[in-house]
C-alpha cells in the first residue's frame, strides 16, 4: 500500500482517496493496481542554478511529475508558486496535479495522459527583472528537456505563467535538439509562435458550457441566475464573462487582496476595469467587502471556484446555498465535503470536467502543430464544448445509475478508460 506523508491537507492523499472511491464503483479490489494508478510514473526534482542580476548565484527548486501516459503523452502546467506548506508540499501538490491531468484528459476523451511541473517561486510577492525570470524559465526548461518532448511531455501555462514563459520553453528545448522550430514540445503559446486560437479563453469558457448543462439537467434557467466567483484571473474572469452572455448576474468576485458581493449585480467588464486599474476587484463601486467565507456561502444560484485547491471543507460546504457548483480551479473541494454537498441537492462539476476546457484546446493545438494545419475561434471553440458536453452527459447518465456525486461518476469513467489502455498495452517487459 502507499504511505502517505502526513499534512494538514495533503492533496496527494486526497487524489488517491478519488481512485480509491473509483475503483470501489468499478470493483477494481486488486491493491497492485490502485496504487498503479495511484502513483506517478516518474517524479523529477531538480535544484536550479540561477545567477541574479547582482551576480549572486541562486537556488530555486523545480519539480516535474508525469502521472500516466498510457493514453498518450504526458500532458499538464507549469505553475510559479509558493504553496504555504513549502517546498515538500509542493512536490505532493504537483504529484496530485498530474494525476488529475490524466483523469481530466480522460474524462474529456482526449488522447493524452497527465503531468505537472512547477518552480517554487512567486513573481508576484517578489520582484525578478524581466532578464532573471527568463534565465529561470531556461534553466528550468534545460534541467527537463530530457524528459519532455512532443511525443513524450508537453507542458503548458498554469498558475503564474503565460504564452511568454512558453515561448522561452520552446525556444530553449529546439536550441537543445537541433531544431529551428518546434511548436509541438509545449501550449499555451502566443499566436505568433503556434498557438491556438480560442486557447486564452478555454478554461473559464468550458467551465460555462459545463454549468450550462447542469443547469439543463436540473430544469433550471440561466436567465437572471446569480453567480459568485471566488478567483479573479483568467479562468474566473472568462468563466464570468461567458456566463453572463448566457444570461447570468455576477454578485460576487474575489481576487489575492480580498472579496466583494454586490446582490444587485456587477458587469464583468467593469469589474475587469477596476481590477486592472486598481490591481484588486476590492472597492468595486457599490460592493461590499466581505470574507472568503463569506462570499463562497452567499446566496447565489452558481458557484465558480477559480482559485487554489483546498477552499471547501466540510464547515463551508454545510453553509453553502447555490443550486450548481462549477469547479474552475484544481481541487477546491476536500473529499469531506462532497458528500455533504451530494447530500443537500447540489450538483457539483468536479474540477477534472469543469477546467478540461484548457488541455482540451491544448490537445487542438497540439494537433494544429503536429499537422501544420490552423483554425478559426468557432471551429476550435465547437471542438471543445462537443468534448465538455459529451463528458457531461456520460458522467451524469452514470451518477444517476450508481446514485454517487459527479466526481465520482467522472472519475469512474476516467480510470475505466486508463485500465482499458493499460490493459491492452499489458506490462512489458
Amino acid at each position: 500500500m502507499i504511505t502517505l506523508v502526513k499534512f494538514d491537507v495533503d492533496p496527494f492523499a486526497n487524489s488517491v482517496k478519488q481512485i480509491n472511491d473509483a475503483c470501489d464503483i468499478l470493483g477494481i479490489n486488486d491493491k497492485g493496481v490502485r496504487e498503479y494508478l495511484a502513483m506517478p510514473n516518474k517524479m523529477m526534482r531538480v535544484k536550479i542554478p540561477v545567477r541574479m542580476d547582482n551576480g549572486k548565484i541562486r537556488i530555486f527548486t523545480g519539480f516535474r511529475s508525469q502521472h500516466n501516459n498510457d493514453r498518450g503523452p504526458y500532458k499538464g502546467g507549469i505553475r510559479y508558486f509558493d504553496p504555504e506548506g513549502g517546498v515538500e508540499y509542493m512536490e505532493r501538490e504537483v504529484m496530485a496535479l498530474s494525476s488529475w491531468m490524466t483523469w481530466k484528459c480522460a474524462i474529456a476523451g482526449i488522447p493524452l495522459g497527465g503531468g505537472k511541473g512547477a518552480i517554487y517561486i512567486n513573481p508576484k510577492k517578489e520582484k525578478f527583472s524581466r532578464i532573471e525570470m527568463s534565465r529561470i524559465t531556461r534553466r528550468f526548461a534545460f534541467m527537463i528537456s530530457e524528459i519532455i518532448g512532443p511525443q513524450k511531455d508537453i507542458p503548458a501555462p498554469d498558475v503564474y505563467t503565460t504564452g511568454k514563459e512558453m515561448a522561452q520553453i520552446m525556444d530553449t528545448y529546439g536550441k537543445l535538439n537541433g531544431v529551428t522550430h518546434q511548436p509541438a514540445v509545449i501550449t499555451g503559446k502566443p499566436i505568433a509562435l503556434g498557438g491556438s486560437l480560442a486557447r486564452n479563453v478555454a478554461t473559464g469558457l468550458g467551465t460555462a458550457y459545463c454549468v450550462r448543462e447542469a443547469a439543463q439537467k436540473i430544469g433550471f434557467s440561466l436567465k437572471d441566475a446569480k453567480v459568485a466567483i471566488q478567483g479573479f484571473g483568467n479562468a474566473g474572469t472568462f468563466a464570468g464573462e461567458y456566463l453572463e452572455k448566457m444570461g447570468c448576474i455576477i454578485i460576487g468576485a474575489s481576487d489575492s487582496k480580498g472579496s466583494i458581493i454586490n446582490t444587485k449585480g456587477m458587469k464583468m467588464k467593469d469589474l475587469e476595469k477596476w481590477k486592472a486599474k486598481k490591481g484588486t476587484v476590492v472597492g468595486f463601486p457599490g460592493s461590499t467587502k466581505v470574507t472568503t467565507e463569506k462570499l463562497l456561502t452567499s446566496k447565489c444560484d452558481i458557484l465558480i471556484p477559480a482559485a487554489l485547491e483546498h477552499q471547501i471543507n466540510a464547515a463551508i460546504a454545510k453553509k453553502i446555498q447555490c443550486k450548481i457548483i462549477g469547479e474552475s480551479a484544481n481541487g477546491p473541494t476536500l473529499p469531506e465535503a462532497d458528500p455533504i454537498l451530494y447530500k443537500k441537492g447540489i450538483i457539483v462539476v468536479p474540477d477534472i470536467l469543469a477546467n478540461a476546457g484548457g488541455v482540451t484546446i491544448s490537445y487542438y493545438e497540439w494537433v494544429q502543430n503536429n499537422t501544420g494545419q490552423y483554425w478559426g475561434f468557432v471551429q476550435v471553440a465547437k471542438l471543445m464544448e462537443n468534448h465538455l458536453v459529451t463528458g457531461f452527459k456520460d458522467a451524469y447518465e452514470l451518477s444517476l445509475k450508481k446514485k454517487v456525486d459527479m466526481r465520482r461518476a467522472c472519475m469512474a469513467i476516467a480510470v475505466k478508460r486508463v485500465m482499458e489502455a493499460f490493459e491492452l498495452r499489458g506490462i512489458w517487459p
